[in-house]
């Protein structure tokens, strides 16, 4: 059973003490996304976290973020990162605060991050497109 009393005083926490991260588009970091609803992707551990990846910086303070899981998926929700063994899950676009950010761990290259801005503009689109990535069937 979640635990979402638990979650409740983290993000107090992260609301009242922890200062906004600097961080830029293109970077992974671990992110306190917290403990969600349904089928929303949930956070680990004591601070709820998971990696998520800075699709869009909108200000010091705000980003569009996507989740990552190291769960072999093949169908148009996922995409494989280069070099890794984690994916991005699609779906899971959400806005965050920069206070969320608890570390970063890399930075992906700008190929990369245009055939994700790429399979974005096909979801918004509904247009499909040709990906070069084995994992995505567009």
């Amino acid at each position: 059973m979640k635990n979402f009393d638990e979650w409740n005083t983290e993000k107090k926490n992260i609301h009242f003490s922890k200062p906004c991260a600097v961080f830029h588009e293109k970077e992974i970091w671990w992110c306190a996304i917290g403990l969600n609803i349904g089928y929303e992707e949930d956070g680990k551990n004591e601070l709820f976290e998971r990696p998520v990846l800075v699709v869009k910086k909108f200000s010091k303070h705000i980003a569009w973020v996507v989740p990552l899981t190291t769960k072999r998926h093949k169908n148009i929700f996922y995409y494989q990162l280069n070099c890794t063994d984690t994916s991005i899950i699609i779906p899971q676009l959400k806005l965050v605060s920069s206070k969320r950010f608890i570390r970063f761990v890399r930075k992906i290259s700008d190929e990369e991050i245009s055939v994700i801005y790429d399979i974005f503009k096909s979801f918004f689109t509904r247009k499909r497109i040709s990906i070069t990535n084995d994992s995505h069937p567009f």
